[in-house]
């Protein structure tokens, strides 16, 4: 089967009456993997949006509030687990070959009958703004890439993020300095060429979990090669921005994204 087809759609419990929401296991390399899809009940066509989580097993899982919050301002959301999660098939193996379970998720706005053509958008949250980056690279008909306290650079991640260092060397198989191929792949500064949607780039500048400094280094190069880019700092905020914030912060980034030309 091809990537992005769907082998099993079941109703999951909606915490808002005016959007469905699906678990579905659709085809990633041949894996089942498995992920969330959202839709506004109305008639209607809406842009795609695929929310690519943080984080790595049942640390930063999709949760399903994030998910009605974002189809709530009018979009048909995919948000998949990663390979290895949930019941899914693979191993997740923080942003090398499980990116392959994005660009298959990208097949699977494309089918849904409420998603506009050639009107799909990608977000990344953490671990999720190297995903977001390697999509947007991988898939030049997205409309628009937007990052939210992302990863840009994977062995500055290895290097600020002791807490995290024996998972990626579990992970990845070893440090950056045993294997830098490995964290080049996964590190979408250096293919950013290939990026033709433009992005949105959001983060606190007292962010501990993942430092402004990839925030900076991603702006920066995308300055360097003339793509279009646009970023928000919040000199105030960590990782996590507080309630009322979070929700202006997510309509503003919505109407940011419908506003994006097609592509």
């Amino acid at each position: 089967m091809k990537d992005g087809t769907i082998i099993n759609k079941q109703s999951f419990p909606s915490p808002n009456p005016t959007i469905n929401l699906f678990l579905i296991t659709y085809i990633s390399k041949g894996l089942k993997v498995k992920g969330f899809l959202a839709e506004p009940k109305a008639y209607g066509s809406y842009d795609g949006f695929l929310y690519l989580r943080g984080g790595i097993k049942n640390v930063g899982k999709v949760r399903v509030g994030r998910i009605i919050q974002f189809a709530s301002e009018g979009f048909v959301v995919m948000a998949p687990f990663y390979r290895g999660n949930q019941g899914g098939e693979g191993n997740e193996d923080f942003g090398g070959h499980d990116r392959d379970d994005a660009f298959a998720a990208i097949r699977v706005l494309e089918e849904q009958e409420k998603t506009k053509p050639k009107r799909i958008h990608v977000f990344g949250f953490s671990r999720g703004g190297i995903m977001a980056l390697l999509t947007g690279i991988h898939e030049p008909m997205v409309c628009s890439v937007v990052t939210w306290g992302g990863v840009s650079d994977l062995t500055l991640t290895y290097v600020e993020r002791k807490d995290l260092r024996k998972m990626m060397k579990r992970v990845i198989g070893g440090t950056p300095t045993k294997f830098p191929d490995r964290y080049r792949w996964r590190t979408p500064l250096y293919e950013l060429e290939k990026l033709e949607a433009p992005v949105l780039i959001i983060h606190g500048e007292r962010d501990h979990n993942v430092s402004v400094e990839h925030a900076y280094r991603l702006e920066k190069r995308l300055k360097e090669i003339n793509k279009k880019v646009e970023s928000w700092y919040f000199p105030e905020f960590t990782h996590y921005f507080p309630p009322a914030e979070n929700r202006n912060t997510v309509k503003r980034l919505t109407e940011w994204m419908k506003n994006r030309p097609e592509r």
